[in-house]
Parts: C-alpha cells; sequence; structure tokens
C-alpha cells in the first residue's frame, strides 16, 4: 500500500491546465503523490500544452485526455479544480477529499499566431508549476 496522497486535477476539457498540471506535479513530487487529471468534458491533449511542458523536460505525450467519470467512487487525499467551469461542475468524491479550486487563464483560447499562443501556454504552465510547488511543500 502507498503512503503517497491521491491528487486528481480537474478542468473543462482536460486538454492543457490539468494536463499540465498532473505532468507537473508528477515531475516535482512523484514520489509524494499519485497524480491523475480528468476534464468535465474531455477533449484531448493540446500540442502546445506538450510543446511547452517539453521546454521543462516533462514528457506529456503519453497522458490522454480522460473524462471525470473514470474516477467517480474513488477516494482522492486532493481534488483541484483550476478552471471555474470544472469547479462548479465538480462531482463529490467519498472520504476525506479536500477540494482546491485554482483558477488559471485557458491558454486554449488564447488569439494570435502559434508564437503568441505558445507565450500564453508558458505564462500559465510558470502559473500552474509556482502553485504547484507551494502545494507540494506545504503537503509533505
Amino acid at each position: 500500500m502507498s503512503d503517497r496522497k491521491r491528487v486528481l486535477i480537474l478542468c473543462t476539457g482536460n486538454s492543457a491546465r490539468s494536463q499540465m498540471a498532473e505532468g507537473i506535479l508528477r515531475h516535482i513530487a512523484g514520489d509524494n503523490f499519485e497524480v491523475a487529471s480528468a476534464g468535465v468534458a474531455p477533449s484531448q491533449v493540446r500540442p502546445e500544452a506538450i510543446k511547452v511542458m517539453n521546454e521543462l523536460d516533462i514528457d506529456i505525450s503519453n497522458q490522454r485526455s480522460k473524462s471525470v467519470d473514470e474516477f467517480l467512487g474513488q477516494e482522492f487525499d486532493y481534488v483541484i479544480t483550476v478552471c471555474d467551469n470544472a469547479n462548479e461542475q465538480c462531482p463529490v468524491f467519498p472520504g476525506k477529499t479536500e477540494r482546491l479550486h485554482w483558477s488559471f487563464e485557458d491558454p486554449a483560447a488564447a488569439p494570435g499566431d502559434e508564437r503568441a499562443r505558445l507565450t500564453v501556454f508558458r505564462r500559465v504552465r510558470d502559473e500552474i508549476r509556482e502553485r504547484l510547488q507551494d502545494f507540494s511543500r506545504s503537503n509533505r
């Protein structure tokens, strides 16, 4: 039996923010946390998310977009919503789950050419990384 705390990170499409958060938390604290991500309306992992994570030597290319329904009935120590829509639609999880809500801008909605969009993806990635570093330090 693992002593790692279970964390589920939720967003709307499970395509960018929650995927990046899953990769980051697994990378910085995988020994302490069992991490998964899901969406309330899953789509596909955004290529921009894969690209900006590769810049940090974190490979999320094998992650897939998953529905929150795949995790219903499971126990998590933390359920973290990273967008307002997922926070509003988040189901109840059994047990001692602590819900956290961190609202990040949706980089997938960023306008402009690829360069402009990647700039937004990088900024949101860095904001998520900072928040997860704080979370990791305070929940060991």
